[in-house]
């Protein structure tokens, strides 16, 4: 459980997302903090870093690369690219576009080349195949080493690997967003490609940190996913207990669960959690200890599941930037 394979990489099972020490989940820690989180994560043997030219529009690559140079030759670094805010008219996927990005993102993180470089959306405008050829054009070029994808269905997937072949796609996926079990996963299979679940703790609610839509900081996107409000968030916390005494059970926190039950459904999945706390950090790396039963797997999937959680995953004008399919309603 310690190791798993992206594309040509070893990487350690559970990686670290890093947008939330720059952006969307209020304000962002102060900077010593943000790097004990990056330091900390090294020394506890995570080795797979995840960024993106978006995060706190160039912050996030600026500290991930400055913090972690000194390590650089033993982690795998992933950023991502065609994405400017968070909203479909924020796309764009043509290919001078992407190889602009790309060498803006080389530059922040102060590095020669990028392992694993992803189209953080796909861009409707432009065929996947353009945006995905470009990408294929740094490989050759020496800027990036493999090429993901992220937010996309299993066919846009089939049509980018038939460009050039796609080392992981990247989308949300944990016990209560379940949409990866559709498609995208058999096509991940199919192709040999790595599947990184992001949004592991289904944004902390899972973990048990969001039981208060209240008190989220200024700047928390969370105000205005439709899981989080009113009716539809009052019907989610009710899972919350359950899924809690759950851990308790198996001897661990929720948010291991979570991660367990990830790690325990397919040797092709990287969860990739993020935080801006230390010990959320670690907590979440003791995770790959966790063994689960089959019958606690099941238990899981029977109480946390599409039918029983209330809410899309985003607002609409988020909604309208994934590709990736979804469940009758």
């Amino acid at each position: 459980m310690s190791k798993r394979r992206i594309g040509e990489f070893e990487v350690s099972s559970i990686g670290l997302g890093c947008m939330s020490l720059s952006h969307s989940y209020g304000p962002p820690p102060p900077e010593a903090q943000a790097e004990r989180v990056l330091n900390g994560a090294i020394d506890a043997g995570y080795t797979f870093f995840d960024t993106a030219a978006v995060y706190g529009l160039g912050h996030n690559e600026r500290l991930v690369g400055r913090v972690l140079k000194p390590h650089r030759d033993k982690i795998t670094l992933a950023s991502k690219c065609g994405m400017n805010r968070g909203e479909e008219r924020d796309l764009n996927g043509t290919p001078e576009r992407l190889k602009q990005t790309c060498h803006e993102s080389l530059a922040r993180l102060g590095v020669d080349v990028i392992d694993l470089y992803y189209l953080h959306r796909w861009d409707k405008r432009v065929p996947i195949e353009e945006s995905v050829g470009a990408l294929a054009d740094l490989v050759k070029a020496g800027k990036i080493k493999s090429i993901g994808l992220s937010e996309v269905g299993a066919d846009a997937l089939r049509r980018a690997h038939a460009t050039h072949p796609i080392a992981a796609l990247q989308t949300e996926y944990s016990p209560w967003t379940r949409n990866p079990e559709i498609a995208v996963l058999d096509a991940c299979r199919e192709l040999g490609v790595a599947f990184v679940a992001f949004s592991p703790v289904a944004r902390g609610f899972l973990a048990g940190g969001a039981s208060d839509p209240a008190k989220f900081g200024s700047g928390d996107f969370r105000k205005a996913m439709p899981r989080f409000i009113g009716d539809a968030f009052t019907a989610n916390l009710k899972l919350l207990d359950a899924f809690t005494a759950l851990a308790h059970e198996v001897g661990c926190t929720p948010a291991q669960l979570c991660l367990a039950w990830l790690l325990a459904k397919d040797p092709i999945i990287v969860p990739i959690p993020g935080t801006s706390r230390p010990e959320h950090m670690s907590e979440n790396f003791g995770a790959r200890s966790v063994t689960l039963s089959a019958d606690m797997i099941a238990r899981v999937d029977k109480l946390v599941n599409e039918k029983t959680v209330t809410g899309a995953r985003y607002p609409d004008a988020m909604e309208a930037t994934v590709d990736t399919e979804r469940w009758a309603s």
